[in-house]
């Protein structure tokens, strides 16, 4: 990229990879996915208080997820326009408000309504936060992109652990002792929304078209490229949704384990699901965004063939395996769409992040159905071939590796 306006203090700030920055935005992607994670963590607890079945559930999931799916493609053209340094601070506060409300909510409405609200938070979260790891990328944007995700991956994989120790003993009320993990992600955001309006105007994300090899992809090009990468989205995060939504339920009813050991082997697939969003990223710097998606979706495909027939024991095995290996591509995704559309970061962002979360609640409720209406064990059998569909990579153009660029302590 180019500065043509921008001061000269602010290009070397793009040049240098703001490690401290990027481990901060990271800590409070952790503190706001982790209490997001609390909701699917309850479902059990909350599946025997209102007397849910999982058309309902499904529902839940839906109410948060589609509220950050319709607004943060709208969040980030905003910011795009005119940067926000502290509405990751209010994102956070909406967190905070929408767990207090499904502690407290006495009916299925409520609760909705509460999860509903959470999906706003990461509606302003998200965008915001996914620029503010690329600024402080000094180029590494896959690295940048996969430790600030992997922040909320691991936040993800607390939530359900957290649930098993505090929300299942104590009720649905207990969720509330959470909001001191809201309360420190707003100060840590707060630090880091100073840091970034430092750094405004921004480095230079005046580029409109996308360069790959030195040549321009024509309009059509990249918009037949955006397409690609949704459906790879698509087929990523709705196979997610059947694990996230009813992993416990799955282990529960056909293996018989107890609440607590469902939601640890919850917490044991989420972990996985960490450890390969952290490897993706630096892969996709060294050998080329289109090489770990490649790997990352098609290569699940054997072990989500063999997971509705294995035991116990591979059931926690291929879920291990699969975490890490699905979970990889999404950073190289998103800073593919980046590369794509750099002058919208934001908003390439946010439809990112919207589309992997509305993908999540629409697969949640249209799984509950197909629940409903057959068995859990019938979900995972037609979600396995849905790797498949990573196939749709070979149209993805060749993004090579980031430049190298200096490092900060």
């Amino acid at each position: 990229m180019t500065a043509t306006t921008n001061p000269p203090d602010a290009q070397a700030h793009a040049e240098v990879t703001a490690f401290a920055t990027i481990g901060a935005i990271s800590l409070a992607h952790l503190l706001n996915d982790m209490m997001q994670s609390l909701l699917p963590a309850i479902y059990p607890v909350l599946k025997e208080s209102f007397s849910l079945d999982f058309t309902q559930i499904g529902i839940i999931t839906l109410a948060f997820n589609i509220t950050a799916s319709l607004l943060q493609p709208a969040v980030g053209l905003y910011t795009d326009r005119h940067p926000k340094p502290f509405s990751l601070t209010i994102g956070m506060g909406l967190t905070l408000c929408g767990l207090l409300a499904l502690a407290s909510a006495p009916t299925y409405p409520l609760l909705v309504a509460g999860a509903a609200l959470v999906g706003l938070g990461s509606a302003v979260f998200h965008p915001e936060s996914s620029r503010v790891a690329r600024l402080a990328s000094g180029g590494r944007y896959g690295f940048a992109q996969s430790f600030f995700q992997v922040g909320g991956n691991i936040g993800s994989s607390i939530g359900p652990l957290l649930a098993a120790l505090i929300v299942v003993p104590y009720g649905q009320s207990s969720v509330a002792w959470f909001s001191v993990a809201a309360l420190i992600g707003m100060i840590v955001l707060f630090n880091v929304g100073i840091w970034y309006r430092n750094r405004l105007p921004l480095p230079a994300q005046t580029a409109k078209r996308a360069i790959v090899g030195g040549v321009e992809l024509p309009v059509g090009r990249v918009a037949g490229t955006l397409l690609v990468l949704a459906v790879l989205v698509f087929s990523k995060f709705l196979y997610m949704a059947s694990l996230t939504t009813f992993y416990t339920f799955y282990v529960i009813e056909r293996f018989g384990v107890d609440v607590q050991t469902a939601q640890i082997m919850l917490f044991v697939f989420l972990a996985a699901v960490a450890a390969g969003t952290f490897i993706g990223g630096p892969m996709g710097d060294r050998y080329g965004r289109k090489v770990v998606i490649w790997v990352s979706i098609l290569g699940a495909l054997p072990f989500t063939l063999l997971l509705p027939y294995a035991n116990l024991f591979w059931t926690v095995a291929l879920t291990i395996v699969i975490g890490v290996v699905l979970s990889s591509a999404f950073s190289a995704i998103v800073v593919m769409g980046h590369a794509l559309l750099p002058g919208r970061i934001g908003m390439v962002s946010g439809l990112f992040f919207g589309f992997a979360f509305g993908m999540s609640g629409i697969g949640a409720a249209a799984l509950g159905v197909l629940a409903d209406h057959t068995s859990i064990e019938f979900v995972y059998q037609v979600c396995a071939f849905l790797p498949a569909i990573g196939l749709v990579t070979a149209f993805l153009p060749d993004i090579g590796a980031s430049p190298k660029r200096v490092k900060s302590a």
